[in-house]
């Protein structure tokens, strides 16, 4: 049966050519003033002004979801989380607030490690029942698609047992998209041969995710007392002739160089950016890489040095927003906290923030063909917030608006007097 969504005080529709936004064109969310979304099949067939849509044949015959007075929005686009990741580390938070530094945290066997030894002894079944918890709360949260990083596993075994997981949650409930992040650390076995480790991951582990579609991306975490520049070019160069996309944790605790590399090999994002200078920021915006910012990240460490939105939207950069979602620096699924964060912390704008947790997350994870924005064709991917005006989403730090998620057309999280079909 085709769906009616109707009667939204404002529409953010992200309309507008393809490929992400950036500068001004961040400014402009196409919003419809009491804006409809026609619905069959999963995908958009309409939109535009209600009294326009209601008229068409189609929608006479449509299920209506009443959304008068409320924002509609595409559904957030979580483009970094770390998924599956085990239990949470609350030795590390203790260790944070007491003022430890996060050098400090791993060199006394905290930090990555700690997941890593966790992730090791978990059975599967215990893995996917965490991260399926962890998707009701995304789902509840307004997100309908997201990355899941590996990288707590760090040997063949773990990292398969990761990605599996991701696997078998596929669309259930949301789209995932597997990222392989086996050179987040140097696993223990590797203490001191973090080269070899580079070689083994090159040679071994990538052709056989390869050839059991285990990963869409490769993802490396250059940065201080983690992998190095040259490192970072070989494991990104053998990914590449595999056929993977390509992501980098760059500069988030120093500037190593890690940004340049990112553009240097066509990454599809470079990932904090904490630390990036002017030339950076120029190089990032003649590329096609998008420059990913994770303020939650930031906000848990109690960190001062927020990624330079500003810098990179004036220099052309296009924008993204993410979570970070993990055990040990952004134990957060909530992506409306991440546009609070984003706007108080790095003054972005309430429109820009909306485009880089949108449209932008979107292009990130190459998915920018098929949600991101609310377009004839893409799959009806909405999110339905309890406020008239869509600055109010983050306006209200750390509250949950979210009154309806929908992906492909299927509403999977609603509450009050949002109506909804359950098959």
């Amino acid at each position: 049966m085709p769906v009616l969504v109707r009667g939204a005080r404002q529409l953010l529709t992200m309309r507008g050519p393809r490929g992400p936004r950036r500068g001004e064109a961040m400014q402009d969310l196409g919003i419809v003033p009491d804006g409809a979304v026609l619905i069959r099949g999963g995908k958009i067939v309409s939109l535009g002004p209600s009294r326009r849509v209601e008229n068409l044949s189609l929608a006479r015959h449509a299920r209506e979801i009443d959304a008068t007075g409320r924002v509609v929005a595409p559904g957030f686009v979580d483009s970094h989380t770390h998924l599956v990741c085990g239990p949470a580390r609350l030795v590390d938070y203790e260790m944070i607030l007491a003022g430890a530094t996060y050098r400090e945290i791993a060199a006394v066997g905290g930090g990555i490690l700690a997941s890593v030894r966790a992730v090791r002894e978990m059975p599967i079944r215990r893995l996917l029942l965490q991260a399926k918890k962890t998707l009701a709360g995304c789902v509840a949260h307004g997100t309908t698609t997201l990355e899941a990083k590996s990288g707590y596993g760090l040997d063949e075994k773990g990292e398969r047992k990761a990605l599996r997981a991701v696997q078998a949650l596929q669309d259930d409930p949301i789209e995932l998209i597997p990222t392989y992040l086996g050179a987040h650390a140097v696993p223990p076995e590797y203490a001191g041969r973090a080269d070899d480790y580079i070689d083994w991951m090159c040679r071994s582990v990538m052709p056989k995710l390869k050839r059991r579609k285990l990963a869409r991306f490769v993802d490396i975490y250059c940065d201080e007392d983690a992998f190095t520049i040259e490192q970072g070019r070989r494991y990104l160069s053998a990914a590449k002739d595999f056929g993977f996309g390509l992501k980098v944790h760059a500069e988030q605790f120093s500037r190593t160089g890690a940004a340049m590399l990112a553009v240097e090999m066509g990454a599809a994002s470079a990932d904090h950016l904490a630390h990036i200078n002017d030339d950076d920021a120029r190089a990032l915006a003649a590329s096609d890489t998008i420059a990913t910012l994770l303020p939650g990240s930031v906000f848990h460490l109690g960190l001062d040095c927020y990624p330079p939105a500003r810098k990179l939207i004036k220099a052309g950069a296009a924008v993204a927003l993410a979570t970070d979602y993990n055990p040990g620096t952004s134990p957060t699924y909530n992506m409306q906290m991440v546009l609070s964060l984003a706007c108080s912390q790095m003054r972005m704008t309430p429109a820009e923030a909306f485009c880089a947790a949108t449209i932008n997350g979107a292009y990130a994870l190459h998915c920018g063909d098929h949600t991101g924005s609310i377009e004839t064709g893409k799959d009806a991917d909405l999110v339905m917030f309890d406020v008239p005006d869509y600055r109010e989403v983050p306006y209200h730090f750390g509250v949950n608006l979210v009154v309806m998620t929908m992906k492909r057309g299927v509403v999977l999280y609603g509450k009050g007097n949002v109506g909804w079909d359950e098959n």
